[in-house]
């Protein structure tokens, strides 16, 4: 956010030995406090990126009780590329975007679930995905318009379509950070 120092919001994009683990987290508000939530629950996903998608949301909320919460999304994607497991808690929005190899199957959005991690969380169930080659996972934070997914230039490299999903769609009112991560494949 303008004229802050540090951001609150921050991102996980590591591999791990079933495929990748992808997060964007959101500290409540912004400045210090709010990168001090987020900060703990990345050491959180970092320390622990194999284990299950409701698991590490369970992780993220005990480590998160004495901040001042967080919003966060978490997607594993398997190995092979063909399939994903994500969770939404707050409001970091999530999307998968067909690619080429995926014509005849609709963008999917991820089913935010109310609440703050580390203060009041809902049960949580991890919901699947089928992927393809070419697919496009985008995740961003509530400093992004939630119309960031409309017009989107589906061949574009994933760090040039991130940066002008930013640039189109980012708010000055808030911090803003965009995740996206391309399904790679054999095709």
């Amino acid at each position: 956010m303008p004229g802050e120092e540090v951001s609150g919001d921050m991102h996980v994009a590591t591999a791990t030995s079933a495929g990748a683990l992808l997060a964007v987290v959101d500290g409540l508000g912004h400045g210090p406090d709010a990168a001090a939530a987020a900060r703990a629950a990345v050491e959180v996903l970092d320390a622990h990126p194999e284990e299950p998608v409701t698991a590490l949301a369970a992780r993220c909320h005990q480590a998160l009780r004495r901040t001042r919460g967080a919003a966060i999304s978490v997607v594993s994607v398997d190995g092979a590329g063909e399939r994903l497991d994500w969770i939404g808690i707050g409001n970091v929005e999530g999307r998968v975007l067909r690619g080429s190899a995926s014509e005849r199957r609709a963008d999917e959005a991820l089913l935010l679930r109310a609440g703050v991690v580390g203060y009041r969380i809902p049960e949580v169930r991890a919901l699947s995905v089928d992927l393809a080659p070419g697919d496009l996972i985008v995740l961003a934070s509530d400093g992004v318009h939630p119309a960031f997914s409309e017009d989107v230039n589906r061949e574009a490299e994933p760090q040039a379509l991130a940066d002008e999903l930013l640039d189109r769609h980012g708010k000055t009112t808030d911090d803003a950070l965009v995740l996206v991560a391309r399904v790679g494949g054999s095709a």
